[in-house]
């Protein structure tokens, strides 16, 4: 394998280990971090997955490192680099979420990310205005010295992104060598040789629904705000806004026509709380003078307990505990901070409860740090 990372402290059969891990069954960020908090590296982490695994229904068998060597082949490929977690030139923004992504590929300029960023999101049919203004907004905010974060999606992600040339990262649904749409494969190659690339799914991926919401909350997560210029109810754009919300980061709206059905997103937006902008000046102001206390009310999540994952190293695998979690889970998503409360057990064995359970498959992971009983669990 070729260097992966700029930390030296990675070596090459750590970091090759770490790439295993996170593409093993069951895996998500949440766990991926947990595991190496409890084993101290990845290939300690591998060595254990069988056992934690064992009250699944069949034998667990981590990804094939063969597939892993084939992944790598397909990065150096495409001119990328991997980027894991605990790098210094990992997004530090990105970096609070709880469920950021561990590893990510890239092309371009990393740096883009570590200056001042916002999101620009909004509807890929976007009316002819909508388009112009993404693009006259993108551009005041690059003159500004912000990066302009959007998602490569036709519309206004398209616009965003050409106007605030080289300052901008796309960050994608699929690997880091598959353009989508294919209308933007020149735009996406520009981005990957003037900009910053971003990808959290393995190289070779085509984009998949469920891919776009785990997109979204990269998007999110790398920005200081979120800016929606036109989406309709229920659009992509919204989730963006919510998992914006839900990191602390401030939401921001331009409003529009109640006779346009492309408008209402943002107009309910406003109404629920995010801050009704009319120029780049005002989102320049807002996010200049951003503490991490944002201005905008719209769905901010109850922030949930602290909880150190270094706590998991020296607690104790308790069979009954994982027992007791499992009769408190149901198909509705719940807190981890309810589960805590009801079960009576410690912070950590809860935490273990819950990483054996996801590893069985038997639990699936939500924003905002709500876990349910997996459908096919039962």
């Amino acid at each position: 394998m070729e260097q992966m990372g700029s930390q030296p402290v990675l070596s090459q059969n750590e970091a090759f280990a770490r790439i295993r891990l996170l593409r093993s069954p069951n895996i998500g960020p949440v766990s991926y971090r947990q595991l190496l908090a409890r084993f101290g590296t990845a290939a300690a982490a591998l060595d254990a997955l069988p056992d934690l695994a064992s009250r699944g229904r069949g034998p667990y068998r981590p990804a094939p490192a063969e597939s892993i060597e084939r992944e790598v082949a397909a990065v150096r490929k495409a001119g990328a680099r991997y980027l894991f977690h605990d790098q210094p030139d990992y997004p530090a923004l990105l970096a609070e979420l709880d469920s950021a992504p561990p590893i990510v590929t890239c092309r371009g300029r990393l740096a883009l990310a570590s200056a001042p960023c916002v999101a620009l999101v909004g509807a890929r049919n976007a009316s002819a205005a909508a388009v112009k203004l993404a693009r006259e907004f993108a551009g005041g905010l690059a003159e500004a010295g912000f990066t302009v974060v959007s998602g490569l999606a036709r519309g206004i992600d398209g616009a965003a992104h050409e106007g605030a040339f080289p300052g901008t990262i796309g960050v994608i649904a699929s690997g880091i060598d598959i353009a989508y749409p294919p209308q933007h494969t020149a735009l996406q190659e520009r981005i990957a040789n003037e900009g910053l690339l971003v990808a959290e799914q393995p190289p070779g991926t085509e984009p998949r629904g469920r891919h776009f919401p785990s997109r979204n909350r990269i998007i999110a997560g790398l920005a200081l705000g979120t800016l929606v210029v036109e989406a309709a109810p229920q659009s992509g754009s919204l989730i963006t806004a919510r998992l914006a919300g839900e990191a602390g980061r401030e939401v921001m709206a331009i409003p529009g026509s109640p006779l346009d059905a492309r408008a209402l997103g943002c107009n309910q937006l406003i109404r629920e709380g995010a801050v009704l902008v009319q120029t780049p000046e005002e989102v320049v102001e807002l996010l200049q003078s951003f503490t991490g206390a944002p201005r905008s009310r719209f769905r901010v999540s109850e922030s949930t307990a602290d909880f150190d994952y270094a706590e998991l190293a020296e607690a104790e695998w308790d069979a009954s505990g994982t027992e007791a979690i499992t009769a408190l889970l149901s198909n509705a998503p719940v807190a981890i901070d309810e589960l805590i409360r009801q079960s009576g057990m410690g912070t950590a064995g809860v935490h273990m409860a819950l990483l054996e359970l996801e590893l069985a498959g038997e639990l699936e992971r939500h924003e905002g740090g709500l876990v349910r009983r997996a459908a096919a669990a039962g």
